[in-house]
């Protein structure tokens, strides 16, 4: 049986590629011809083509973000997240070669799955992690370039002319000027293809003027896309006139809806919040900053990428994107970079507690960590969560409460250990650099504590 698949997240760094990887390895044991298509953060890489279409069986889709079927027309297709092709890629190949050979069940199946994805809430889900994942460059490159303005000196910017001047202009004055527009725009696109651009890109720039910042953005990407929704059941054109509806009708009244409801209806409360959310992070007492950067780090190592760890991301990438340095971010992303490096440091320190091919998979995870990818531990707690997930918990906890309680601030929003040394990138270069440190050991002494001694 000839198979594809198709693999996607949020982020297109680490979880595509690991879910890419499980689905090889477990159809090669299963002696099971496949080909998967990634969709990561450089692009489509191992296109699946239409003649392949034609020779295989079926379709597995393992993603966290939107993917577009129609090309998979006629096949039958299993769905899943990334974490289910990890974590169960066996149990999505017998799936998918279950429900071919007997496409009987195949409706009965997809309406079960259907109503567990109901339950589970998965559907705003996957449209957020659409946007965010569309959002993430345009939030890195300006975050970036912003840092390297600062290299120049704090006020070096306000030398209009200047090359910190366009680096500012690039970064903040473009690059995060589209961060909420674009967050918005692909919300929509996620819940009604292409038509939801345009009202989500109107509201979320719309949001972004009225200083409803990235709540106002999220309300609005999602506000249109239920909109184009609701339109498209409601307007039916004569068939002469059908053409009419995505470049006129749906356009113009989304776009017109969505921006007066933004405008007066939406756009002051959001406003209101984000500005108190603001107020309330600049005036944290010590004790409840450290108990935010605890909270933080216990978020972020929880599931490594999953849900909850990119909900601690995209709090964190809120509060930096009026363009300035951000307690929160820096916990976040310090906090990201605990876990793979404490495992790292783990099978260093304790090489009797894991395999052969654990302590090779350590030192990748050692260069996951100071690179902020936080998927690089998943493996480690896949296959020991009990032991291995409490520790990394406690270690990032420890170092987001540490930078807290340091009063570390960060202006980039990812690069881990490679943005540091851009001057004034950091508020508090060496305090962040010890929390990171002092979480990573904290988690290496427990792994290498509670974990059982391992025979070869």
């Amino acid at each position: 049986m000839k198979l594809l698949a198709v693999t996607s997240c949020p982020t297109g760094i680490a979880h595509t590629y690991m879910a890419a990887e499980a689905l090889q390895m477990a159809a090669k044991e299963m002696n099971v011809d496949i080909k998967v298509e990634t969709h990561g953060s450089i692009g489509v890489e191992n296109e699946i083509t239409d003649k392949e279409i034609k020779e295989a069986h079926a379709v597995i889709i393992a993603a966290d973000t939107k993917i577009d079927k129609t090309k998979f027309q006629g096949l039958t297709i299993v769905e899943g997240t990334v974490q289910d092709a990890i974590k169960n890629s066996k149990g999505l190949i017998e799936k998918a070669m279950r429900l071919e050979n007997n496409k009987s069940q195949y409706v009965e199946n997809v309406s079960k799955i259907k109503e567990n994805r109901k339950e589970k809430k998965k559907g705003p889900y996957q449209h957020l992690m659409t946007g965010v994942s569309y959002m993430i460059p345009f939030v890195v490159a300006g975050g970036i370039l912003i840092a390297l303005s600062f290299a120049f000196g704090i006020h070096a910017a306000e030398n209009e002319g200047s090359l910190p001047w366009a680096l500012s202009l690039i970064g903040g004055g473009s690059a995060f000027a589209l961060m909420i527009p674009i967050l918005s725009g692909f919300i929509a696109y996620s819940i009604s293809d292409r038509p939801g651009l345009v009202p989500g890109m109107i509201g979320g720039m719309l949001s972004a003027e009225i200083g409803a910042g990235f709540l106002g953005g999220l309300i609005a990407g999602f506000l249109a896309g239920y909109t184009i929704v609701l339109l498209k059941k409601w307007i039916k054109l004569p068939k002469t006139m059908e053409g009419l509806m995505p470049v006129l009708v749906l356009p113009l009244l989304s776009s017109l809806i969505v921006g007066l409801l933004i405008i007066y209806v939406v756009g002051r409360p959001a406003a209101t919040i984000n500005a108190s959310l603001s107020n309330w992070l600049e005036n944290l007492q010590e004790g409840s900053a450290i108990a935010l950067g605890l909270v933080l780090g216990l978020m972020m190592a929880f599931d490594m990428g999953g849900p909850v760890n990119k909900a601690a991301y995209a709090f964190g990438v809120s509060t930096i994107a009026a363009g300035q340095s951000s307690s929160v971010m820096a916990a976040v992303m310090a906090a990201g970079m605990t876990p793979p490096l404490g495992i790292g440091i783990a099978t260093l320190m304790a090489k009797n507690k894991f395999t052969r091919e654990e302590r090779e998979a350590g030192k990748a995870a050692l260069v996951l960590g100071i690179s902020f990818i936080t998927e690089g531990a998943i493996p480690f707690a896949a296959a020991d969560p009990l032991r291995v997930i409490p520790s990394l918990m406690a270690g990032s906890a420890v170092t987001g409460a540490l930078t807290m309680l340091f009063k570390v601030k960060l202006a980039v929003p990812h690069g881990g250990i490679f943005v540091l040394p851009i001057p004034n990138a950091v508020e508090g270069l060496l305090p962040y650099i010890i929390s990171i440190a002092i979480g990573a050991l904290v988690t290496a002494l427990l792994v290498a504590t509670i974990k059982k001694p391992k025979t070869e």
